[in-house]
């Protein structure tokens, strides 16, 4: 069949929706909007330099996450760390970990191993620091590699959603002493899987998510 004449636009709009989702979401996510901040799309349309069309659909996408709160004809606030959603999010995102480190194992190459192991030395590096966003960044960076590998589109999708609440968390509650824990998970993580045990590494990949304790009010 022919290729419709109006395919490119359709795919610049999704980029830009996606874009515009991605950089709200990072502004909530590294504390840029406060919790309790309201946000307007006209202000946040120019702020971006888009039309409010992605901003209200981008609103959308951060209330499922539970990153803000929609009060319709009324407000959009940033959400408060609430306990709840935070388990929630810890105990979905940890099973989507599980799930795709279990998946990846007997493809894991060399390379691959060695990309974890790097990764790992640039967070160990990072804790010692002090630097949390180097840390957050090598974090992603190892983890990023069994899902990659894993390649399941919807596992990716639910981790798209539910990792920036998590990741919102780790940022408040950020010490030396877990991150140092998590190093040494990491390190047995990239053990067994070097060693093709999937069920042991899928383990410990469901404990490095699933250990970041959660704060009660």
């Amino acid at each position: 069949m022919p290729i419709p004449d109006d395919a490119p636009p359709v795919i610049e709009r999704r980029l830009l929706r996606d874009d515009v989702y991605g950089r709200l979401c990072d502004a909530i996510v590294d504390g840029t909007f406060e919790p309790g901040e309201q946000l307007r799309d006209v202000e946040l349309a120019v702020w971006l330099g888009v039309s409010r069309t992605p901003v209200r659909e981008a609103l959308l996408r951060l209330a499922e996450a539970g990153l803000v709160t929609l009060a319709p004809g009324r407000s959009t606030t940033v959400s408060a760390l609430d306990p709840r959603t935070v388990r929630d999010a810890r105990d979905v995102v940890a099973a989507m970990h599980e799930v795709a480190v279990r998946e990846a194992v007997a493809a894991l190459t060399d390379e691959h191993l060695d990309a974890m192991r790097e990764a790992n030395a640039r967070f160990r590096a990072a804790v010692e620091a002090g630097d949390l966003e180097a840390a957050l960044r090598a974090d992603d960076d190892l983890h990023g590699v069994p899902v990659t590998v894993a390649a399941n589109r919807a596992l990716r999708a639910v981790l798209d959603q539910f990792s920036p609440v998590l990741r919102r968390a780790e940022r408040l509650r950020f010490s030396a002493s877990d991150g140092r824990a998590a190093a040494d998970r990491h390190d047995e993580l990239i053990r067994l899987c070097a060693a093709r045990d999937a069920e042991g590494a899928a383990a410990v990949a469901f404990d490095t998510f699933h250990s970041l304790p959660i704060t009660e009010t």
